[in-house]
């Protein structure tokens, strides 16, 4: 669907109104509705609040500490970028459109569409994988796949894949990821 969309939006197959006004921020408002509703109706859904209690915060910091670890592990086999570039590209958790700006405006245009490629293929691998991951790596796989994309465009297959009760520590894992990318980006860029 987003190859096609971008092949219609630069052919201009597409009527004027929906391309120049952003229509994915309201698909994206009632996604996010709808998903909510699903999670509130669901009576167990806080339960797997209690069962966790401070487990909660470790998913976030664990999917901080393995994408950085992962990206300082590439780091190794890509000479053309350093260390800190490939962690802060990592460090966008999948949420390209602020990543991508920040390390454009430290790093240059180049390294900004390496995070802008990088961290939607993390979206589209976790919206065509999840299943797989939540199969062979634990409820868990799916919403560390998503990074922060869990808590908004991949919460519906994570939610799908795991169950509703999961979607709760999705969204929480996604806002706290979310909040970090600001500070961790050009942190990474600029004091390592």
């Amino acid at each position: 669907m987003f190859i096609l969309g971008v092949v219609l939006g630069l052919y201009k197959f597409l009527p004027d109104f929906l391309i120049t006004n952003d229509f994915s921020k309201y698909s994206l408002y009632a996604l996010m509705f709808f998903v909510g509703i699903g999670i509130g109706a669901d009576a167990d859904a806080l339960s797997i609040i209690r069962k966790t209690k401070i487990k909660i915060i470790l998913v976030p910091f664990c999917v901080i500490f393995g994408s950085l670890l992962g990206a300082a592990i590439t780091s190794f086999f890509i000479s053309e970028i350093s260390m800190a570039e490939t962690m802060a590209v990592a460090a966008g958790f999948g949420y390209y459109s602020l990543s991508s700006i920040f390390i454009t405006e430290i790093s240059g245009e180049t390294l900004g569409v390496i995070a802008l490629l990088s961290n939607i293929s993390r979206e589209i691998i976790t919206l065509l994988a999840t299943p797989f991951f939540v199969k062979y790596f634990g409820k868990l796989g799916g919403i560390a796949s998503g990074g922060a994309t869990s808590m908004d465009t991949c919460l519906p297959i994570i939610s799908e894949s795991t169950g509703k009760e999961w979607a709760i520590i999705a969204v929480f894992s996604g806002v706290v990821l979310t909040i970090f990318v600001p500070f961790l980006v050009p942190f990474l860029l600029t004091f390592i």
